[in-house]
C-alpha cells in the first residue's frame, strides 16, 4: 500500500518510535549540508539504471512522492527502496546520519608512515574497548563503506596463517591515490574524486553516565588518504580528497620516527638495526604537516596568523623501535575508573606528552615547530600498531610478522583522547584530585 505524505514526515515515521531528525545533515563524502527533506533515495528496480552524477551503471537517485506505511520510498517501478543519498554528490548517506551528528576525525601522515596499520588496529580494538570499558556500542554505520577496512581487520587479526611470517605488504596494501577508497562524481563536464569514509555508529549503552543517548550518539567519520595526497599541489577542485580536514573536530598526525635519519640511528638494536627501520624510507614529514595546515587555513577561511582551535594529536608510530629512548614504559592503556565512571586519565597522557615533546625537540624539532605554529592545543602520543615481534621474512627478505604475534599498544588512545576533548560527556576525562596539605 502506498501513501503520499510529506517527504520529511515520512522519513521520521520509519520506526515504531518516530525518529528525531537533525535540522541539517552533513554528507560524509562531499561535506555538503542539507535539510532532511532534500535527501534523495536510491532506486531498487533494475530498469532504473543510470544516474547523471554517478554514471550508467548506478541506480537512479530520486526525490520520492510515494512511501510505504513503514516510511520507505517507492521508486518509479513500484519497488520499495531502503537507501538514501546526498542531493549534491548522489553518494550514499546512511540513514543513521539523519539522526546522529557526525564526528569527523582526520588522520594524516607521510607515505609509508603506517596510517593504514594504525587505523586498522585502532578500529579493531575500539570494537572491544568502547563497549567493555566506556559503555559505548561501536558498530559499522555502513558496512559497504567499511568493507575495505573490515578486510584489513580480518587480515591482521583473523588471519588463518597465524604462525607464518607474512610480509607487511601482504597483510595490508598501501593506500593508493585512486581505487576502491575513492568515488568519482560527475558535475556536468567536471569529474571530481571524493575519499570514501569509514563510518561507525557510537551509541551510549543504557546507564551511560553522560545522560541522553540520543543526544550523545555520533557517527564517527574517518578517512585514510594516501600520504601523497598531503604533498604540496595534490589538492584541487577535481580531487578535493583532503578537504575533510576543515570539517574535522580533531586532527591526528602520524609521525614515523624511523623515517627521520636522526631517529633512525637510535632505533632498533645491534649494528644492523631492526627490520622495520631498515626498510623504512626517509622523508621530511614536517612538510606534510605544513601543507595540511595551509589547506585547513584556506578552506576554513583562517588568517595565516590564526591558530587552529581544535585538538591536534601528534602520534609517534612504531614505538617498539625506540621505546628505549623514553624514561618509562607505558604498559597499560590510560583508562581509569572513578566510582561508576570510566574515563581517560588526562594527567597520565599529558605527562607522557611532555616527555615525547622533549624527545622530538632533541631529535626532530621541525615537527614541534610546525605543529605549534599551526595549533594551540597539541598533544603527543606514542603507539605501536603491530608490537615488538616484527622480523624479516626468510623467503623474500622483507619485514613481516606472524599474525599471532601482533600486539598493538596505545592505538585507541589518540582517538579516545581526542573525543574526550571535543565531547567529554561521551568519553569522560578524569583528572586526579590534587592532594591537600
Amino acid at each position: 500500500m502506498a501513501i503520499a505524505v510529506s517527504h520529511y514526515d515520512q522519513i521520521a515515521a520509519g520506526t515504531s518510535v518516530p525518529a528525531k531528525l537533525l535540522g541539517q545533515i552533513t554528507c560524509p563524502h562531499c561535506w555538503e549540508r542539507f535539510a532532511p527533506e532534500q535527501i534523495l533515495w536510491i532506486s531498487e528496480h533494475i530498469d532504473l539504471l543510470g544516474d547523471p552524477r554517478l554514471g550508467p551503471e548506478s541506480q537512479q537517485r530520486f526525490l520520492p512522492s510515494r512511501y510505504t506505511l513503514e516510511g520507505d520510498a517507492i521508486d518509479a517501478k513500484g519497488m520499495t527502496c531502503r537507501n538514501t543519498a546526498c542531493p549534491k554528490c548522489h553518494l550514499p548517506v546512511p540513514r543513521c546520519m539523519m539522526e546522529m551528528e557526525p564526528l569527523f576525525l582526520s588522520i594524516l601522515g607521510a607515505p609509508a608512515s603506517g596510517k593504514s596499520y594504525f587505523l586498522t588496529a585502532m578500529t579493531w580494538q575500539l570494537r572491544r574497548t568502547l563497549p567493555l570499558r566506556f559503555g559505548i556500542d561501536f558498530t559499522d554505520a555502513d558496512p559497504v563503506s567499511n568493507r575495505a577496512l573490515n578486510d584489513c581487520e580480518e587480515s591482521l587479526f583473523l588471519n588463518p596463517e597465524q604462525a607464518e611470517v607474512i610480509p607487511l605488504g601482504g597483510l595490508i596494501r598501501k593506500t593508493e591515490l585512486q581505487g576502491e577508497l575513492y568515488d568519482t562524481v560527475t558535475y556536468g563536464q567536471q569529474t571530481v574524486s571524493y575519499p570514501r569514509p569509514f563510518l561507525f555508529a557510537m551509541q551510549p549503552q543504557e546507564g551511560h553516565p553522560g545522560g541522553d543517548p540520543a543526544r550523545l550518539s555520533r557517527v564517527l567519520c574517518l578517512y585514510d588518504n594516501a600520504g601523497e595526497h598531503f604533498q604540496p599541489g595534490q589538492d584541487s577542485a577535481s580531487s578535493p580528497v583532503t578537504r575533510h580536514l576543515s570539517r574535522s573536530q580533531a586532527v591526528l598526525f602520524l609521525f614515523d620516527p624511523t623515517q627521520d635519519l636522526r631517529f633512525r640511528e637510535l632505533c632498533g638494536s645491534g649494528t644492523g638495526g631492526s627490520a622495520v627501520q631498515r626498510a623504512a624510507r626517509l622523508s621530511r614529514q614536517e612538510t606534510i604537516l605544513s601543507e595540511a595546515a595551509a589547506r585547513i587555513r584556506r578552506h576554513a577561511n583562517l588568517s595565516q596568523n590564526a591558530k587552529f582551535d581544535r585538538p591536534v594529536v601528534v602520534i609517534l608510530s612504531k614505538l617498539d623501535e625506540w621505546i628505549h629512548l623514553l624514561g618509562s614504559d607505558a604498559a597499560d592503556d590510560p583508562w581509569r575508573s572513578q566510582g561508576n565512571l570510566t574515563g581517560v586519565d588526562v594527567e597520565w597522557i599529558e605527562r607522557r606528552s611532555a616527555e615525547l615533546r622533549t624527545l622530538l625537540m632533541k631529535h626532530s624539532p621541525e615537527i614541534v615547530t610546525a605543529v605549534q605554529a599551526f595549533a594551540r592545543d597539541v598533544t603527543y602520543i606514542a603507539v605501536s600498531s603491530l608490537g615488538p615481534r616484527v622480523e624479516v621474512n626468510a623467503g623474500q627478505g622483507l619485514p613481516g610478522i606472524r599474525p599471532r604475534d601482533i600486539q598493538p599498544r596505545w592505538v585507541t588512545v589518540p582517538v579516545l583522547y581526542a573525543i574526550s576533548r571535543v565531547l567529554p560527556a561521551l568519553v569522560p576525562r578524569l583528572v586526579r584530585r590534587e592532594k591537600r596539605g
